[in-house]
């Protein structure tokens, strides 16, 4: 289902508390670049990222599992006061079980947007799994829902804001503070 929710999964985004992210493809829109030094650069979206920031300052947990390292991940992720970064990751369900252990939450708790193949076993243990419009065949088929947004254009900002929203947690412009640095 891409964008909207159907009954059963407005029920299931009633009880998340976490979200937990892919990078490259989620985050981004999948390209790595390399220059001639060897420096890797990626770029974010600032609206996912001010999500990120409304979902952490509402007591939402925000979490990235990522199947590759890289220190542009580490940058964006102290910027945006993401605690819980994990990369490097061959078996990325082992670690969110160990996650979902940490934070003493329930695999309802959780949502988990990936785009690839290697994301579809965490997507069966997440109350929650979502995919972004431009993922694998695969993973949008295992994918409890599908944004209408691509990797690294909006589909976390989507997810996130479709959650709270559903949780009458998102924020109206009236009198709110938003965060600062996204």
């Amino acid at each position: 289902m891409t964008g909207r929710l159907s009954a059963i999964n407005a029920r299931l985004v009633g009880k998340i508390s976490l979200f937990a992210l892919d990078v490259d493809g989620v985050m981004t829109d999948g390209a790595i670049t390399i220059n001639d030094d060897g420096v890797e650069t990626k770029s974010f979206n600032v609206r996912d990222g001010m999500a990120i920031a409304i979902a952490l300052r509402n007591g939402f947990q925000v979490a990235i599992i990522s199947g590759r390292y890289s220190k542009v991940v580490e940058r964006r992720a102290a910027e945006l006061k993401i605690q819980h970064v994990y990369q490097g990751v061959g078996e990325k369900t082992k670690i969110f079980e160990q996650l979902l252990a940490k934070l003493d939450l329930k695999p309802s708790q959780a949502a988990f947007m990936g785009d690839d193949i290697n994301d579809v076993d965490t997507f069966k243990l997440a109350g929650f799994s979502a995919a972004p419009s431009d993922a694998d065949p695969a993973a949008k088929k295992a994918a409890r829902w599908v944004s209408s947004f691509a990797g690294g254009r909006g589909a976390v900002r989507e997810l996130i804001q479709l959650v709270m929203t559903r949780q009458k947690k998102w924020p109206t412009p009236d009198g709110i503070s938003y965060p600062d640095k996204v």
